[in-house]
């Protein structure tokens, strides 16, 4: 069922009174509003928000390699190399050999990984809420499935 976002009176007289911005443009400034608040708020949990993408795309798939973690994380391999050492060291995740590939070491995260997430969840959701205050929550989830279509649309 797709619902429609239906604006009020209000809202289309402010937008005839000011230029239009670009999609592109709005969605920029969101995600840099996001990354600044999310920053502000995963550092005292001692995360940096591609450790919270990471832990987050572990905890959802159960394991992955590195490889196929710096793919779902939108990272270079490097980066997810430099990412987990940093989480190992901190018993965030642990790496273990896959028993179908010699090469390849699968990364899970542990119980305390997982709690830490927890924690970074909670503070992240306290974002989302706030930037969904003031609107319908069937407006919000077809604005999120609008955004999963641009995403999925535009993803090589």
């Amino acid at each position: 069922m797709t619902t429609k976002f239906m604006p009020t009176p209000q809202d289309l007289a402010a937008r005839k009174a000011r230029p239009t911005l670009r999609l592109a443009y709005v969605i920029g400034s969101l995600d840099r509003i996001l990354r600044h608040r999310m920053s502000e708020a995963l550092t005292p949990l001692s995360l940096t928000i591609g450790q919270f993408t990471a832990m987050s795309v572990l905890d959802a798939g159960g394991q992955a390699s590195n490889a196929q973690l710096a793919k779902r994380s939108l990272i270079t391999p490097q980066s997810a190399n430099e990412v987990m050492n940093l989480m190992v060291a901190r018993r965030w995740i642990s790496r273990e050999p896959d028993p179908t590939h010699g090469r390849i070491v699968l990364l899970r995260l542990t119980d305390e990984g997982r709690e830490v997430l927890r924690q970074c969840e909670q503070a992240v959701r306290a974002i989302e809420e706030k930037m969904r205050a003031g609107v319908e929550p069937d407006a919000a989830d077809a604005v999120q499935n609008y955004l999963e279509t641009f995403v999925r649309n535009l993803r090589d």
